[in-house]
């Protein structure tokens, strides 16, 4: 046994986890009138229901003991102090250093070159090659260059301006470049290359054809009036035509999935402007503020975590489905499914020992009221319960039929925590649900740049506190390399290279594209 399952407090959320076979969460609510607001915390717009999660205060006492016992207070101060706590490639974890109220210097210099850059590009200063104002920008990234910027993009849309719009590219195949070029006019569309360090094959793959199809429209000298770098390579950026004077640079210590607050977030701040991106970093910083200062028993991130860790690891449940009842929201499964699976979808410790317990769940998830009619059919009757956050914004930028559309998305995302939790039974079995059923709702009472921030950075730190008492290392990505390695040799080799010896399928499917 590992010195986590082997600890008192994990063995006696064991035996709790015993006592509640039979128990059922809305009996709780009959027994304790006040128990939503007991089990409800707030922070400003931003409310967290765990109530109908299967929480009592036994529970929740030797879950804050757990985390007390991981020592996620000490882990909490290493973080903000700088320390390198990203230990198998011995970096600090400072993306809280990108919205601190007084950043380093070199964040501050950073943000004040963009401030500038989006001021010159959003007034109409900065022209393209023939002197047209920039009317759309490309984002060119992939992982966490892209899921992050291109997510908020989108949650913040009704804050851009009508003059400006973003599209995103990520996937090497060629379609998805070609579908975001479509329409588009060379002169008046700028690309933003988003790679650290300017050698990711995919971005680079993108953003060679998307300087051919600039290229063959305005000639040569365009690119430098049409294409900027967030990158720390300088001689690549050059290379590829770019003045590294437009160039917006981070750090090691900023990690992919981490890094929206960062020049990553350039597209943002060029579709709402830099006095909203800033308000995006305030928000984040607030929740720092809460996660850095708050009691861990009123500590949002630390009480989701702690939720997380009582279904993953004493009620055996493998996935999590974050719903939010919101269609700007509609990325947001997506980027949580990185910043959550890639960080915490690890199977050995921080020492390189194999772990005996389960670590991230399964992330999932579609906007409501569309996932209502796909897969909450499983999440009601399938044989395995899955926890699910629904996340709900109470005012709509969007209020049609005098606000009707969005009294009955409310009502559909408040109906499903209810059905989930008390289930129906029947005379027909097909018809009978279970009920019982976890649930976690985030309400917001408008989706903003600020109330963003904050749910943003609430995940973030969540993430960070499970990956603290499951003892790994939620920064590193290793995970991701073999896949990458060995599709260099097999590009190769689909191109006529000698080929190498591979398992009888790999073969197969190499010959299989090798006549395409």
């Amino acid at each position: 046994m590992s010195a986590l399952t082997d600890s008192p407090e994990w063995k006696r959320l064991a035996v709790l986890r015993d006592a509640w076979r039979g128990r059922r969460v809305a009996s709780l609510f009959e027994q304790d009138a006040h128990r939503a607001g007991r089990y409800t915390r707030v922070l400003g717009e931003l409310r967290i229901d765990l109530s109908k999660a299967h929480l009592d205060p036994p529970t929740l006492d030797a879950l804050l003991a757990l985390a007390r016992a991981r020592d996620v207070e000490g882990w909490r101060a290493r973080m903000f102090a700088g320390d390198a706590i990203n230990s198998t490639e011995g970096r600090a974890v400072l993306h809280i250093a990108l919205r601190a109220e007084a950043p380093p210097a070199q964040v501050a210099e950073v943000l004040s070159r963009i401030e500038s850059f989006v001021g010159r590009v959003r007034s109409g200063n900065w022209t393209g090659a023939t002197g047209q104002r920039i009317r759309t920008v490309v984002n060119i990234g992939i992982g966490g260059s892209d899921l992050g910027p291109a997510m908020v993009c989108q949650a913040l849309e009704p804050y851009g301006s009508p003059e400006l719009k973003t599209r995103f590219v990520s996937n090497i195949d060629g379609t998805h470049l070609a579908t975001a070029l479509d329409g588009l006019d060379p002169a008046t569309t700028l690309f933003v290359i988003a790679s650290k360090t300017f050698t990711t094959q995919e971005t680079l793959a993108n953003a060679t054809s998307a300087r051919r199809w600039l290229v063959d429209a305005l000639g040569e000298n365009a690119v430098a009036k049409h294409f900027v770098a967030v990158s720390t390579n300088g001689g690549g950026v050059r290379e590829f035509g770019i003045d590294p004077a437009n160039m917006f640079g981070f750090w090691d210590w900023v990690g992919g999935r981490y890094s929206l607050w960062s020049a990553i977030g350039l597209p943002i701040a060029l579709q709402v402007g830099m006095d909203h991106f800033r308000a995006l970093l305030a928000g984040a910083r607030a929740m720092d503020t809460h996660f850095q200062t708050a009691k861990l028993v009123d500590n949002l991130p630390v009480l989701m975590a702690l939720t997380g860790i009582w279904y993953r690891n004493f009620w055996n449940l493998p996935a999590l489905a974050v719903l939010p009842y919101d269609q700007s929201l509609a990325r947001l499964p997506a980027y949580l499914q990185q910043l959550d699976m890639e960080s915490n979808g690890k199977s050995v410790d921080r020492d390189g020992n194999a772990v005996d317990y389960d670590t991230g769940p399964i992330v999932f998830g579609e906007p409501g009221t569309n996932g209502q009619h796909a897969f909450y059919q499983l999440i009601h009757q399938g044989t395995t319960a899955i926890p699910a956050d629904f996340i709900l914004v109470r005012e709509s930028h969007h209020p049609l039929g005098d606000g009707a559309h969005q009294r009955i998305l409310l009502s559909h995302g408040i109906a499903q925590t209810e059905a989930l939790l008390q289930g129906r039974h029947a005379i027909e079995p097909h018809r009978v649900f279970s009920g019982d059923r976890p649930t976690t709702t985030i309400a917001i009472d408008e989706l903003s740049p600020f109330t963003l921030g904050m749910l943003l950075a609430l995940y973030e730190h969540k993430v960070f506190v499970q990956g603290v008492i499951w003892n790994i290392n939620s920064f590193d990505q290793f995970g991701v390399e073999l896949g990458k390695q060995l599709a260099s040799t097999i590009l190769a080799e689909i191109e006529g290279g000698t080929r190498e010896r591979h398992d009888g399928s790999t073969e197969a499917l190499i010959d299989w594209a090798r006549d395409a």
